[in-house]
């Protein structure tokens, strides 16, 4: 059974930053939109039935719009040229209702943001929502150049009126925000250095390029697990494309072999198999699939260590399989 959609009509389109372009979407109906947590996406619906998911950039308390951002990509897969070239304000798009898979923990002591790039888009919504509930939040910005920093206004503004706000008051809910632009600099941020000089009762995220993310979970090796919350946009491995394994579908009982070249994903698709899926990486969760026999070889950037141990679920956008048959719950 599909999940349902949401109606969204586009309301506004604005240029953030060289590259990097928001859409202001409102419900296309009378429903208002369902409500989300700091962190969270929605997998939008394009044309050509390509699916694309997106963080939520506005503050989880405004309640009747949703906020994306895009940044054109000149080598993906389509769907940022799409969005960067056809959407028309008053136009309808469809979108999966939020899911988040990268939670804010609001009552932390502090808590320290990493972001590179269009990384910054679910780190505005939780610095918008940290504000809310009055907790103090450190925000250290990479880009290319100051042209290519989306939010830029945004961001000093809301560190501006929340330190202004704690010195009238008394209050410990500082923002404090620090960019570090390519074009000025030598060396890259010091992820090292920004985690080793962080409180042990700190909070710390990162979302960015997978270079960065990489660097911020080797940095954070010796801090306590549920500490270290990270969120890619691309996968950190290869997809599996090697094939030669058959692929068993339990529910139907239609069998049939992925061949080189292919992922499972688009040998079900071939087969005419209808899956849910999204980024086509491995990172948005969206594919997760039961695997009833068979022993996954996982490339997702989405299950838990101890969820890739168990074997009982995959990714079939990406991953493929170690056994000759893979039965999956299809």
């Amino acid at each position: 059974m599909n999940a349902p959609l949401v109606e969204l009509r586009l309301k506004q389109i604005r240029l953030e930053a060289q590259g990097i372009v928001s859409y202001e979407f409102v419900s296309a109906t009378d429903v208002p939109l369902p409500p989300f947590d700091a962190g969270a996406h929605i997998d939008l619906h394009l044309a050509h039935d390509r699916v694309r998911s997106y963080s939520l950039a506005n503050a989880p308390s405004d309640t009747g719009r949703y906020l994306i951002a895009v940044q054109r990509e000149a080598a993906g897969r389509g769907g940022s040229a799409w969005m960067h070239t056809k959407p028309r304000v008053g136009d309808v798009l469809h979108a999966s209702l939020p899911a988040n898979d990268f939670a804010l923990v609001e009552d932390a002591a502090l808590s320290i943001f990493i972001v590179g790039g269009i990384g910054i888009t679910p780190v505005l919504a939780m610095l918008h929502r940290l504000g809310a509930v009055g907790r103090p939040r450190r925000l250290y910005y990479a880009s290319r150049s100051a042209g290519e920093t989306a939010f830029a206004e945004e961001l000093l503004a809301m560190a501006g009126d929340a330190n202004a706000c704690c010195a009238a008051n008394g209050l410990d809910a500082a923002c404090e925000v620090e960019f570090c632009f390519g074009t000025s600099r030598v060396e890259r941020l010091d992820i090292e250095a920004i985690v080793r000089a962080a409180p042990a009762e700190s909070h710390l995220y990162c979302c960015g390029p997978a270079r960065m993310i990489d660097a911020f979970i080797e940095a954070c090796t010796s801090r306590p697990p549920h500490t270290v919350h990270f969120e890619r946009f691309a996968a950190g491995s290869e997809a599996a494309t090697d094939g030669g394994f058959d692929v068993l579908l339990q529910r139907c009982g239609e069998r049939f072999t992925v061949a080189p070249g292919k992922t499972i994903l688009d040998a079900l698709l071939d087969h005419g198999i209808d899956v849910p899926y999204a980024c086509t990486a491995g990172v948005c969760g969206t594919c997760r699939t039961t695997v009833l026999e068979g022993q996954p070889d996982h490339r997702d950037d989405f299950l838990s260590t101890e969820e890739k141990k168990a074997n009982d679920s995959i990714m079939v956008c990406c991953s493929g399989s170690r056994s000759k048959t893979l039965v999956l719950d299809l």
